[in-house]
């Protein structure tokens, strides 16, 4: 359930500056579709153009790392934040990508081997090999 309203298109019209970043997500997103988070944070008008307009820059803009893998590290990251909206919407936009049914098995065993192998050296307090720092 969530903690603020999620606002309809008819409420977020009644913010110039909120209905602008919903027209920008559906040019962009090339879809009707806005979701959830969006909505929720129309609540708040200036920061949903400040989290727009970084997803953007972060997710969108071209770079060394392709789309699909941007989103396949966002899965990860979702993971270990315990984000389920994240985890299943960032799938969602992975598959969409492109992202195979055996790519999505081998992304889970990683952050599968990765948690487990993090709660480990947690654990044990292992230090940094000296290797390992940046020089």
């Amino acid at each position: 359930m969530s903690t603020v309203k999620l606002l309809s298109d008819e409420e977020v019209r009644k913010s110039p500056e909120a209905w602008a970043v919903f027209e920008d997500i559906r040019a962009t997103r090339k879809s009707d579709f806005v979701n959830n988070f969006w909505r929720a944070l129309a609540n708040d008008p200036a920061q949903l153009q400040r989290v727009w307009a970084q997803l953007k820059q972060v997710m969108m803009a071209e770079g060394e790392l392709s789309p699909l893998v941007r989103e396949m590290i966002y899965i990860a990251v979702s993971t270990a934040n315990g984000c389920s909206y994240c985890v299943h919407s960032h799938t969602a936009a992975a598959k969409a990508k492109g992202m195979t049914n055996g790519q999505h098995a081998e992304l889970l065993s990683v952050i599968g081997m990765a948690a487990q192998t993090n709660a480990m050296v947690t654990a044990m307090q292992v230090p940094v090999d000296a290797a390992f720092e940046v020089k």
